[in-house]
């Protein structure tokens, strides 16, 4: 029977070499997927919000991926590999190393320089990445934990909430979300920001 998934608009669909993937066959349903993937997700989030991580180690393609095989490791045999197959969004599978590698060079000289201030800086990190598509899935989910790391580790200020404050309920939630990573696509970065921070 195999896994069967509906995807949410903005999700990026697996294909089946991907779903061959899955290290626990038990798993049927979506619901069951979301949630082995959230408690792996959880167990990440404490490994890296838990240790001393400076800003040299953090801004390399190794921590991006290790991070990934951190918050999927328990259930995909794919985490923390780049994808193999071209998705709905993204770069070329081919372009993912050196669009990445140009990302974190950006990013770096941002830090130095003092171009953003630091929500802006990790939020703009977050978008380009999450562009760029390195992971067959999981890159919206992984982009946000990489956020809440850069604004953590480097500025030692509290981690965003990406709506978790918002009295909306969660398709409106996703929704605005996915509104304001469009307006970003643009170059408006102001829906984004204020988004990551209600």
């Amino acid at each position: 029977m195999g896994l069967r998934i509906a995807y949410n608009e903005g999700q990026t669909p697996l294909d089946d070499e991907e779903k061959e993937g899955l290290l626990i066959p038990s798993i049927a349903t979506r619901g069951e997927l979301d949630e082995f993937e959230q408690q792996n997700i959880e167990e990440a989030i404490q490994w890296a919000l838990m240790r001393t991580i400076k800003a040299e180690e953090l801004l390399t393609e190794e921590f991006i991926c290790k991070v990934h095989e951190r918050m999927y490791a328990n259930v995909w045999k794919w985490a923390g590999k780049f994808r193999k197959t071209n998705k709905n969004l993204g770069v070329d599978k081919w372009q993912i190393p050196s669009e990445l590698r140009i990302l974190l060079d950006d990013t770096r000289f941002w830090y130095e320089n003092n171009i953003y201030l630091p929500d802006e800086m990790a939020i703009r990190f977050k978008h380009r990445i999450v562009s760029i598509h390195c992971f067959p899935n999981g890159n919206g989910r992984h982009s946000r934990l990489m956020a809440d790391i850069i604004i953590d580790k480097i500025y030692q200020q509290s981690e965003f909430t990406w709506g978790a404050y918002s009295s909306k309920n969660v398709p409106e939630i996703r929704k605005n979300y996915l509104n304001a990573i469009k307006a970003a696509d643009l170059g408006d970065f102001k829906s984004l920001l204020a988004f990551a921070r209600s």
